[in-house]
């Protein structure tokens, strides 16, 4: 039986964004970096029926039968593991293609299964044939985890893991054609402890040039800037900045002025048009600006054109002209 001391579906550590590597010594136990993986997060509970629940707690067991087939096969009984779900295609990770299976449902999840493989890489165990790990510290569930694993094969993973910063610097800098995102940092001591940011992820960002093209709030006194690209002859929403800081929001304010022509552009927008994939929510209410070139700090994650995560905006580069787009 799974410990009735876990809450189901399952709950899962959380990480705390920062800037910089951490030292390795700044968390309990020392460091221990590991790849983040551009995919989504997933428990994996291996009982008399196995099951695959999403961070907040989708059954994605359905919709993955090749995850569910290895992971009953390769997995033991009575226990639940943390991992991330990736999809590769031309030797790099595919956040589009998870969210095409994701989308398409349980239908046709045996013929995207052969289409658009998946993957599970497993980074961490909450429960092993029925004891509660949680309150083991991190070394000893990774020493149970790469135990459990040694005999394991894809489309089952064990993430890499090293206590040496320069190694995972390097990582984060040679693994980020393959769409790796950075780094996420634990403890060594450190409990598995659902809910709580124990952990720290650092994410490879990159300076972009984007076309500013709204705000959120008004002209003179912006809350944060609507960002696009040109593509095929159109200006597209690409995403969000994080708002803007008083100094940010006066500059802009004195430098942007009304569209002096027709905008593409309509005056609200989906979350989701936005590059923010969340159900729900209301429009966001936009207003357009005649479009300049900004620069931007954006992190790796990205569907197609679109940044999934807000940007930070850096400054306007009125210097640089804006390419051509139909204004229809």
């Amino acid at each position: 039986m799974i410990p009735a001391s876990i809450r189901f579906p399952p709950e899962v550590v959380l990480a705390r964004a920062a800037d910089a590597i951490p030292a390795e010594t700044a968390l309990p136990g020392g460091c221990r970096f590991e790849p983040k993986w551009d995919g989504f997060r997933v428990t994996i509970v291996c009982d008399a029926v196995t099951s695959m629940w999403s961070r907040r707690g989708t059954d994605l067991t359905g919709i993955f039968p090749e995850i569910v087939a290895a992971a009953r096969d390769q997995l033991p009984l009575q226990s639940i593991f943390d991992g991330e779900l990736v999809i590769w295609r031309d030797e790099r990770l595919a956040f589009d293609a998870l969210l095409k299976r994701l989308s398409s449902g349980a239908r046709r999840a045996r013929s995207l299964a052969r289409e658009l493989p998946a993957h599970l890489v497993l980074f961490d165990v909450l429960a092993l044939d029925g004891l509660d790990a949680r309150r083991l510290r991190f070394d000893d569930r990774r020493e149970l985890l790469v135990e459990t694993l040694d005999a394991a094969a894809p489309p089952i993973l064990l993430s890499p893991m090293t206590t040496d910063r320069a190694e995972a610097e390097a990582w984060s800098a040679d693994m980020a054609a393959a769409g790796i995102e950075g780094l996420v940092v634990k403890g060594g001591a450190q409990p598995y402890r659902p809910g709580e940011r124990l952990w720290v992820k650092v994410k490879r960002r990159e300076t972009v040039d984007v076309v500013l093209g709204a705000v959120i709030g008004t002209i003179r006194e912006p809350a944060s800037i609507v960002v696009g690209a040109v593509l095929d002859g159109r200006l597209r929403v690409t995403g969000q900045s994080a708002p803007l800081n008083h100094g940010q929001a006066h500059t802009l304010g004195s430098l942007l002025a009304p569209p002096s022509r027709p905008h593409p552009w309509p005056t609200q927008l989906s979350q989701a048009a936005l590059g923010r994939f969340r159900a729900g929510g209301d429009p966001t209410i936009m207003t357009l600006v005649e479009p300049v070139i900004a620069e931007v700090s954006a992190d790796a994650a990205r569907t197609a054109e679109a940044f999934r995560h807000t940007v930070r905006f850096q400054r306007l580069r009125p210097d640089l002209p804006v390419p051509d787009f139909t204004r229809e």
